[in-house]
């Protein structure tokens, strides 16, 4: 198979939405916004070896790549419209040693995995890219949208706000999750500030809070069974909404608060009375 031949058979499988004009096929997809609606832009790139091994299966890893993304449209309170994915494939994902032909098997696990999400969601697929690298390489771009001025933001969460998590924390790295979507909508013109935890709790709450220009008290932490209260706090991955709310409002169900926003050193928090470090996941640090 090559690549006009892959394309084709991606193309099949896409969805394309209603405001999509022009999908794949052309040098650009042609997107419609309807009137009053503000779009959401996101990418977040899964690379083998760092967010991924080899041995995940491929459907795991089109579902996440998808996932990741719609997370952070949720912590927005944004509703999907489109994404593009872009792929690049190793030489361990070959048929035979020349590279004349991709693993088909593979690609098209990665793509049923990615669009049973795409389909449950509401999200097209409405183009991308395919390439050939040293490691296996995925960027997935997704557009959403909130109505015009709706979106949550890192930045208004005031001191006396309840702080919110919407489910356990330390989950697998290498599993299914389900983006809060439904959630984040919910959370529009009620909650005063969302961030998704992807690269854990107390980085991700340090985020919030210096964006906010507040600090946090935090008393308790869901965490799932079998789980660390450590890999609770750091390990990043949970892919939960983390919201802050006026204490006057009664949260969404099945939602935990957590503890309270308060004044004090921008992006200061603690855990139990004792100061907790903001250690979750960066590419960075050394």
């Amino acid at each position: 198979m090559n690549e006009i031949d892959l394309i084709e058979k991606i193309r099949k499988l896409a969805t394309k939405g209603p405001q999509i004009a022009v999908g794949i096929g052309d040098d650009c997809a042609v997107f419609r916004p309807k009137p009053k609606q503000d779009l959401l832009f996101k990418t977040d790139p899964m690379i083998e070896d760092i967010h991924f091994t080899r041995d995940l299966a491929p459907e795991i890893v089109g579902h996440r790549a998808l996932a990741r993304n719609l997370s952070d449209l949720a912590a927005m309170g944004g509703d999907p419209e489109f994404c593009l994915v872009s792929l690049a494939l190793p030489a361990h994902l070959m048929n035979n040693k020349l590279g004349e032909k991709w693993d088909e098997e593979w690609i098209g696990k990665f793509y049923r995995g990615l669009m049973a999400l795409a389909k449950k969601t509401g999200t097209a697929l409405a183009g991308g890219h395919l390439a050939k690298a040293d490691k296996l390489f995925c960027d997935v771009i997704v557009c959403g949208s909130v109505p015009r001025g709706k979106a949550l933001l890192r930045s208004g969460a005031k001191p006396g706000d309840a702080l919110y998590v919407s489910g356990r924390l330390g989950k697998s790295w290498e599993s299914r999750f389900t983006p809060r979507l439904e959630l984040g909508r919910s959370l529009r013109g009620r909650a005063t500030s969302c961030i998704d935890i992807s690269d854990g709790l107390s980085l991700d709450l340090f985020r919030l809070c210096r964006a906010s220009k507040v600090a946090a008290e935090v008393d308790r932490v869901p965490i799932v069974r079998g789980a660390s209260l450590d890999r609770a706090l750091h390990g990043g991955e949970d892919y939960e909404l983390l919201f802050t709310m006026p204490e006057r409002l009664q949260a969404p169900k099945g939602t935990t608060r957590i503890g309270t926003i308060v004044r004090g050193k921008h992006g200061a928090v603690r855990f139990q009375g004792e100061p907790l470090e903001a250690r979750g996941h960066d590419h960075f640090r050394r």
